[in-house]
């Protein structure tokens, strides 16, 4: 298995900072007083998917840690979720069980290989992630700048465009895409796009 280092870079945009959360952004002033919006009332729809990114963590007795255990990080984390929740910004949400509990599938042409947890060969796991609907990529930014540190030391999350089925349109006909937006409004959480 390659691992290989990701490239920093960093666009020449003044309004975004890799500082500390700037609260006079446009974004950030936005952002502040969302209240008494309902969950869908952005006129520009973009859903974003942010993943936590933890490292692998042994306790004393050798297995792998579970959920935070941290009662204070637990509290601002709940504290932060309630924030987006009450923004209209969360579509979902969820801590995800130790890499032990897990497994991974491995494909190779037509063959499969089940691969149980733990995954020591890991970096970097997925300890938790956001489904958040938000304007821009900007606004997702300023929402993960406010976030407490989610591991304590070093962490990172990792912030990501959902397709939506209208991205698809040089691929697909028109009504291909209005039948899977249709039956990816049957699913629960799910937002319609107009």
């Amino acid at each position: 298995m390659r691992f290989t280092t990701p490239r920093t870079t960093t666009r020449p945009d003044a309004k975004r900072s890799n500082s500390a959360l700037n609260l006079s952004s446009p974004v950030s002033q936005q952002i502040a007083k969302p209240e008494g919006k309902p969950p869908n009332h952005r006129s520009t729809q973009r859903r974003f998917r942010n993943a936590i990114h933890g490292h692998r963590q042994i306790n004393p007795r050798g297995r792998e840690k579970g959920p935070l255990s941290d009662p204070q990080m637990l509290h601002e984390m709940g504290k932060y979720n309630e924030e987006l929740i009450k923004a209209g910004v969360v579509l979902a949400m969820d801590g995800l069980h130790p890499s032990s509990k897990g497994a991974r599938v491995k494909f190779s042409g037509k063959s499969r290989t089940v691969v149980d947890g733990p995954f020591t060969e890991a970096k970097e796991l997925i300890a938790g992630f956001w489904i958040w609907q938000v304007k821009s990529l900007e606004e997702a930014i300023e929402w993960v700048k406010r976030c407490p540190n989610p591991q304590g030391g070093d962490s990172e999350i990792e912030i990501r465009q959902v397709f939506e089925m209208e991205e698809f349109a040089p691929i697909l006909s028109k009504e291909e895409i209005q039948y899977k937006v249709a039956k990816r409004a049957e699913l629960p959480n799910q937002p319609v796009s107009k």
